[in-house]
């Protein structure tokens, strides 16, 4: 019996293993440099991570309507009206009535020996939206969408992608956020959990739109559904607040004849 023939054993001092470990020394480790995006994303996320306790809320929207009117909706208002639109159009009419969604808090000079805190709430609902760009994820900002129609959430969206994806984003596009969004819908993703960024409170995911049974007046129909996970700073909000507004956003999002009609209505301040 030869002592180490077993498939794929290179006997210890012989010239075919000196070899092996020779090649294995001299190969070089894969190293990926990280660029600037990065490090500054990483360093974001981490101190997120470390200063916001966050907690999570779940639900599925019913989006078959939707869904179902996307495509003559977009041939009336003139603009590919995408299901980001629609995201960013409920997030803002809900975060209207939820205010301290879109609060933060801040440090105030002390008045005597003690440091003061509050929620100061932001004057208007800045959805910020991630983007694969060629420089890694970014993420541009609608801003004042509480006040805009669906029309014009979905023009700026598309405007904003483009120059994302061309790298065409100027520093003004990228600031004043003070609520999240992101869709991994299009990556056949189901679920995920965000990362709540600084200085924002709160960002909503968004799964993919899944065909599912349902009971439906009495009988089991098939229905188009989207998973929506909610992630919010306990600092800022609880999770009866965040529930309510979860629960906003569902509805909007599920009656969306509704939400385009209220378009034509008098917008009203944000706040009053």
């Amino acid at each position: 019996m030869i002592v180490g023939s077993q498939p794929g054993y290179i006997a210890a001092g012989s010239p075919a293993r000196e070899a092996h470990e020779g090649a294995e020394e001299s190969r070089a480790p894969t190293c990926v440099p990280l660029s600037r995006i990065q490090r500054l994303i990483g360093a974001r996320m981490l101190a997120a991570k470390h200063n916001k306790p966050c907690f999570y809320l779940a639900t599925r929207a019913d989006v078959t309507d939707l869904m179902a009117m996307r495509h003559d909706l977009s041939k009336a208002l003139g603009v590919k009206v995408t299901s980001n639109a629609f995201f960013i159009h409920a997030l803002a009419r809900a975060a209207r009535e939820h205010p301290l969604m879109v609060g933060r808090l801040v440090h105030l000079e002390p008045q005597d020996s003690r440091p003061t805190e509050v929620i100061r709430i932001a004057d208007h609902v800045n959805v910020g939206f991630a983007v694969n760009s060629p420089q890694g994820l970014v993420v541009p900002v609608i801003h004042g969408a509480e006040t805009q129609t669906l029309a014009k959430i979905a023009a700026q969206e598309k405007r904003l992608t483009d120059k994302a994806r061309g790298n065409k984003l100027t520093l003004d596009d990228l600031e004043g956020m003070t609520l999240g969004l992101s869709n991994l819908g299009a990556f056949d993703i189901d679920t995920f959990l965000g990362i709540v960024p600084p200085p924002i409170s709160a960002i909503l995911t968004a799964g993919k739109v899944i065909q599912m049974p349902v009971p439906w007046n009495g009988h089991v129909v098939v229905r188009k559904r989207v998973s929506l996970s909610l992630a919010a700073d306990h600092q800022i909000v609880d999770s009866e607040y965040a529930a309510r507004f979860l629960q906003s956003l569902r509805q909007r999002l599920e009656d969306p004849q509704r939400l385009v009609e209220q378009d034509g209505e008098a917008l009203i301040q944000f706040g009053s």
